[in-house]
């Protein structure tokens, strides 16, 4: 970013040592003088003329989307802008690239003064870090954004009634034509066991609510069309930064936003309080369970805790009593009702998991059980976002909605099933190899990138434990143009919209656009070099037409 404004004091000062050179041909001082002053105002107005030229030149001049059907967010092709986002692209490309990036400066420069980080454990240079963050707004158009909402309205409501179901009557497993064994349910680690038979608090007149906050991970297939990739029902974190990522781009693009209908993502926390709230009365109280300052999202648990007006607690500032949960307070205990934790369900409660554990709370289990205290999310969700689950959710939505599913998902190998193990393992160099339990990246093979050892050791891991393994082929993931050093790029995003559930369902504009920032790279995890953008979702169809007449 700092090479924009060096190459342009390069140009100035060029332009003076030219005009310098320039010698008196009759060796008069005074007309030396005066030609000497003519060639450098002449060089000066050229360097000028150039730099005025450079600065307003398009952000998006030249760009050209990834060949191979990859699908571009904002481009159908070489200069050749989404019909339904064409204006709001025209709006950028008129600031011109030497002011994008300098917006992009005072972005950067906003996240470090706010200390909106994140931790990575075991990296050398240091653990905590800026989100890097690219103010290219990932742009989606209204009506493609209602079929998502819709589809992750449906996602979300048959996931909780499977939940309910495999901790209730387990009418899964009886059925006839069962969508989903209940060898791959209760043989994930998500899987709690003690959890049989008890009913999350909440009105007795709706289903119980296990899933309250979900992050749906999104791609594009290269029609276009929005795919599931993943389901995180336990405790997703990145909505904070979804947030963040909206008040910088309104600071540094005022204008901007002024002109073009963009769908607020503001009422997050409120929407997330309110639907916890439902389930527990308004009358209580509501806290935020973190496991402190050195977890990874800690800066996430203190915001939200900030921006719901609850209290952020550790496990030491609990107790339980009478299977009541309370908080110690200078003016003496307080009764908790809604607890988010933002803890894993292993370190809860030492009495029932982890004796070790130092981060829960003993008793908790016991509490929530007798409807004492809302736990969110409910125990036991990582069966129903378990990888090997996932590609039996659709078969799921038939059963629990007798619907057709709303969204699609990738294709996707069992490698418990014989079948499916034979051909993932005569095709290893071609697919993607995931751990059902692991994430962020981690316990995977890239096939097309893997060396011939790799795939030996891990065809040697998937005979060992099939259950612990799902294949998928390599997805083409879209691109967004994103700054780079060299100029504005193509680079390879997913999205991660964020569903509030409490005795109704919310599902928030937008979400986390995650992005690839190295050149070539599908990973877009914070923890492996990939930062995020702000997604705008239009709000209405004729967001992009009044940008359109703004701009004349």
């Amino acid at each position: 970013m700092r090479g924009d404004g060096r190459d342009s004091k390069q140009g100035d000062s060029k332009g003076a040592r030219g005009s310098g050179k320039a010698r008196d041909a009759h060796g008069t001082g005074k007309s030396g003088s005066k030609k000497r002053g003519s060639q450098r105002s002449g060089s000066e107005k050229s360097g000028a003329r150039n730099h005025e030229k450079n600065a307003k030149a398009p952000v998006f001049a030249g760009y050209e989307p990834l060949p191979g059907g990859c699908y571009d967010e904002l481009f159908a092709g070489a200069g050749k802008a989404r019909p339904a986002i064409a204006p709001v692209v025209r709006q950028l490309d008129q600031l011109g690239e030497h002011e994008v990036r300098f917006r992009q400066r005072l972005a950067d420069g906003a996240f470090l003064q706010s200390g909106i980080t994140f931790r990575v454990y075991g990296d050398p240079r240091g653990t905590e870090k800026i989100f890097p963050f690219d103010v290219i707004p990932r742009i989606v158009g209204a009506k493609e954004w209602d079929k998502v909402e819709k589809g992750l309205e449906q996602r979300v409501r048959a996931l909780n009634l499977f939940l309910a179901d495999v901790y209730g009557e387990e009418r899964v497993f009886k059925a006839k034509n069962a969508p989903v064994s209940e060898e791959i349910v209760k043989g994930s680690t998500g899987y709690l066991a003690k959890m049989r038979g008890i009913r999350p608090p909440g009105p007795k007149h709706v289903d119980p609510t296990y899933v309250h906050v979900a992050g749906i991970d999104l791609v594009r297939a290269p029609n276009g069309d929005f795919l599931v990739l993943e389901d995180n029902l336990r405790t997703p974190s990145g909505v904070s930064y979804v947030l963040e990522n909206r008040l910088v781009m309104k600071r540094v693009f005022p204008g901007l936003f002024a002109k073009v209908k963009v769908r607020s993502v503001d009422a997050y926390p409120q929407k997330l309080r309110d639907g916890l709230m439902s389930l527990a009365g308004e009358d209580s109280t509501l806290a935020v369970l973190t496991p402190g300052h050195y977890n990874s999202a800690y800066f996430e648990h203190s915001f939200l805790a900030r921006r719901m007006g609850s209290m952020l607690v550790q496990g030491s500032d609990l107790f339980v009593h009478d299977d009541r949960l309370y908080v110690k307070t200078t003016k003496g205990p307080r009764r908790i009702e809604v607890l988010y934790r933002r803890i894993d369900d292993e370190f809860l409660d030492p009495t029932v998991f982890r004796p070790d554990s130092l981060l829960g709370v003993p008793g908790i289990v016991q509490a929530y059980a007798k409807g004492n205290v809302v736990l969110a999310n409910g125990l036991g969700n990582g069966c129903a976002d378990d990888k090997g689950v996932y590609p039996f959710v659709p078969d799921l939505i038939r059963f629990y909605l007798g619907e057709e599913p709303i969204l699609g998902q990738v294709e996707t190998y069992h490698c418990s099933r014989p079948d499916h193990l034979s051909h993932v393992l005569a095709n290893l160099e071609h697919l993607v190899v995931k751990a059902v339990d692991a994430s962020g990246g981690y316990g995977m093979l890239f096939g097309p990138r893997s060396t011939k050892k790799e795939r030996k050791d891990f065809a040697e891991q998937l005979k060992a434990a099939p259950r612990g393994y799902i294949a998928q082929p390599v997805v083409e993931l879209s691109t967004c143009p994103t700054l780079t050093k060299k100029g504005v790029a193509p680079r390879r995003v997913d999205l991660r919209p964020y569903v509030v559930t409490g005795t109704s369902t919310w599902v928030l504009p937008g979400g986390l656009s995650r992005v690839a920032l190295k050149e070539g790279s599908y990973v877009v995890n914070s923890s492996q070099g990939g930062g995020s953008k702000d997604t705008w979702v239009l709000a209405s169809d004729d967001a992009a037409s009044d940008a359109r007449e703004a701009a004349e």
